[in-house]
């Protein structure tokens, strides 16, 4: 059963910043498809895209993986693919409830879950990397050094799936979308109070940034192409290919 997140919905005093503890791993689910526009469509189209470039005898990777949604996705188109799927995610309440839906799922891709930050992580022979919602929660002087390290890692003709919440350049575009988007959450049952709140615990931890900012990042590593294929508001999902 899928609890309901509620952590903001009552006064905070002292509001600390975000964490992924246990109190966020058990009601993820629901935070986050409250949260976040388009989210199971990106998830079910990011086993879609792993399985037009997974190949036979290669490691399609997870990182920041929480509770596995993006693991699952993969795994759920791969069965006729001999790959292996690695999910790393840093908190040891997400990779506790990882395990127990990846134990509890039925399809064949072997998944090794790593308990680590991604920063630790070297990938070898990748043919898939998922970066769903994750680059933003790391440093903003570290990103560009990651997505290098990735894509060392990946295999000529592989495959970077990048999700973000991203701000906008022209004011009124930023101003726009922040405010659809709290409508959004608002029409998902979500009180002001709890929207402020939320955002407060945010502000230090999740730093966004611009779609062409994230674009002109992977064009100077080397990615082949780069492109946007899904946006909904202040969020968006780019491809790049190696």
């Amino acid at each position: 059963m899928t609890l309901k997140d509620a952590i903001y919905a009552k006064p905070i005093d002292s509001i600390a910043d975000f964490s992924f503890d246990h109190r966020v791993a058990e009601v993820f689910p629901d935070m986050i498809v409250r949260s976040v526009p388009g989210y199971s469509t990106i998830i079910a189209m990011t086993g879609v895209i792993a399985r037009r470039y997974a190949t036979h005898n290669s490691n399609c990777y997870d990182l920041g993986c929480s509770l596995g949604a993006s693991t699952l996705a993969m795994r759920q188109q791969l069965d006729d693919v001999q790959c292996s799927i690695v999910a790393v995610d840093n908190s040891a309440a997400m990779i506790q409830r990882c395990k127990t839906l990846i134990a509890q799922d039925s399809h064949n891709s072997p998944v090794e879950l790593i308990q680590d930050d991604i920063l630790n992580i070297r990938c070898k022979n990748a043919s898939v990397v998922v970066l769903n919602f994750t680059l933003q929660f790391i440093h903003p002087e570290q990103r560009q050094h990651l997505l290098a390290t990735l894509y060392e890692g990946l295999n000529p003709g592989g495959v970077l799936l990048l999700s973000e919440k991203i701000h906008f350049e022209d004011k009124h575009l930023q101003m726009l979308n922040t405010e659809l988007h709290h409508s959004f959450k608002r029409a998902n049952g979500y009180s002001d109070m709890e929207i402020s709140q939320k955002r407060t615990a945010l502000e230090k931890v999740l730093v966004t940034d611009s779609i062409s900012l994230h674009q002109q990042r992977l064009n100077t590593i080397g990615f082949q192409c780069v492109d946007v294929w899904f946006q909904c508001f202040n969020f968006a999902s780019l491809v790049a290919v190696k």
